[in-house]
């Protein structure tokens, strides 16, 4: 197994990092003020009721053209940190093995790990304006999505203070899949008209990153009692409920929206 600095500087050496992801490092300020996150979803969920309540005799708004800018501008960002992350990951998955990524906390001070990961903190807080979208424009917002976004929020705050190992493997699945998710939101704001199998396979991307998820973090279970292992029980448990519970979610919303509709025809037309 490679020390930290050997295989500092040999992730250096194979993934360069560019000059603004040298720039001044936010983490001890985000790490120092991580609890603030709980205030911010407070706010968030009393925001959605007041939100609703002021929309509910009101005719929903437009907003194309806010929406177009707002949905690829979060896809440009989960299309860079995309390239950047999982070029990394894949690295040090190469070289060091799943082991390594899931457990321990070896690649945490690489420049580019930091720089993202602080960008990907950062967007879960922007992402709550998702919500803003459907409450001004008057569209369904169901369970999946306000629980979702905010314990996302919580987690990732967390995880970010305690330097979880495996939280590089979450960052770097929500990167991919939003990437695909935003770009799929902008075209369908753009009024860009979408197969349904485009929709499908958002959503199956959302379901088996949670399905991999809970995969991690059983591995991480596994593999808790190795030496050097960076992981504590409190880690785990909140890691395996949440990504236990969107998966069930998720998969339930794909049965609900893609599989259950068909069946109903079938019956209706028998």
């Amino acid at each position: 197994m490679a020390t930290a600095k050997n295989l500092s500087e040999e992730m250096e050496r194979l993934s360069p990092p560019y000059d603004f992801e040298l720039l001044q490092d936010l983490r001890p300020l985000l790490e120092e003020y991580w609890s603030v996150s709980y205030l911010l979803v407070v706010i968030y969920l009393l925001l959605i009721v007041v939100g609703q309540n002021y929309m509910k005799g009101r005719k929903g708004f437009n907003l194309q053209k806010p929406l177009i800018l707002w949905s690829f501008s979060l896809a440009i960002f989960s299309i860079l940190g995309t390239v950047r992350i999982w070029g990394f990951m894949g690295i040090l998955l190469h070289k060091e093995g799943l082991k390594q990524t899931v457990c321990f906390s070896i690649f945490i001070q690489n420049s580019i790990v930091k720089f993202w990961s602080t960008l990907f903190l950062l967007s879960k807080i922007i992402e709550l304006g998702d919500t803003a979208f459907i409450i001004l424009r008057k569209r369904p917002l169901i369970f999946v999505h306000w629980y979702h976004h905010s314990t996302v929020l919580v987690y990732t705050s967390f995880a970010f203070k305690n330097k979880v190992p495996a939280g590089g493997w979450f960052m770097t699945m929500n990167l991919g899949v939003h990437a695909i998710m935003y770009t799929y939101y902008t075209l369908r704001a753009a009024k860009v008209k979408c197969p349904r199998q485009f929709s499908m396979f958002v959503t199956s991307l959302q379901v088996l990153q949670m399905l991999v998820g809970v995969i991690t973090s059983v591995l991480t279970y596994l593999w808790r009692h190795k030496q050097g292992c960076h992981i504590t029980e409190e880690e785990l448990f909140w890691s395996f409920i949440l990504y236990a519970t969107y998966f069930i979610l998720f998969a339930h919303f794909f049965l609900q929206t893609y599989i259950k509709p068909k069946d109903r025809a079938k019956i209706k037309s028998h």
